[in-house]
């Protein structure tokens, strides 16, 4: 299982980072079964080549308790939302240009805008802290924002998405990505954006089937990573 959920650490942050949701910063962690807490990649690695075996085993309060190296610095982010929110799996931190941006404009919020989107219906709060969330005082005030919600904006800095699994928090990254284009297309035409509405988005729900479709969409990305060799042939990877 532990082998399972860093292969697959491994295997997001090449593929987010190969989208352009993660790049010389930003993190994807898991939480460890049966431990308080997570697998994550040390703060210098790479994204783009990240190796299942160079992961760490963090606990909450980021003390590494296996691997070699440190933990990025904003580890708090991880391990506050997981002591938070007893039902989250996996954790995304990134500084996608698309999220920063409604944290930089007047009167404009995120809302839900394409049929996936519905993910977000309870809400994107904002968090007003733009610094790096490094104390952890900082990450329970970040996971204060989050709340309940499925993800939540940092001022001037980037978001969190938190999921069940490593493969529907990739899934959430591209859709995440593709909702905040389609409101910022619709401004940029110089239309006003029409939001999904309570009424739609039951209707939506209603015909979701969300764990075929996480499926789906991990299957085609880790598909192509492996023919394009982003993601090797190799043990370590098997997922």
């Amino acid at each position: 299982r532990d082998a399972e959920l860093k292969a697959s650490v491994a295997i997001a942050s090449r593929i987010l980072n190969a989208e352009g949701i993660l790049d010389y910063s930003g993190h994807v962690s898991a939480r460890a079964p049966h431990r308080d807490a997570y697998f994550i990649q040390a703060g210098s690695d790479p994204r783009s080549d990240l190796m299942p075996d160079r992961l760490l085993l963090v606990d909450f309060d980021g003390r590494v308790l296996e691997g070699d190296g440190k933990p990025p610095i904003e580890a708090a982010i991880h391990g506050e939302i997981y002591r938070a929110r007893g039902e989250v799996e996996a954790v995304l931190h990134s500084h996608m240009e698309l999220a920063i941006a409604f944290t930089l404009m007047k009167d404009a919020q995120l809302k839900p805008m394409r049929a996936r989107a519905v993910r977000w219906a309870s809400g994107i709060p904002t968090h007003p802290d733009p610094s790096h969330i490094k104390l952890p005082e900082q990450g329970r005030a970040l996971a204060q924002t989050l709340g309940p919600h499925q993800a939540a904006l940092i001022r001037a800095h980037g978001l969190v998405l938190v999921a069940e699994s490593i493969p529907a928090l990739l899934v959430d990254a591209v859709h995440f990505e593709e909702n905040a284009k389609a409101q910022i297309q619709v401004m940029q035409a110089g239309q006003v954006p029409v939001p999904l509405n309570e009424a739609e988005m039951e209707q939506i729900n209603r015909h979701e089937v969300r764990d075929y479709h996480c499926s789906k969409l991990w299957t085609y990305y880790l598909s192509r990573a492996r023919k394009s060799g982003l993601v090797p042939e190799h043990p370590s990877f098997e997922v």
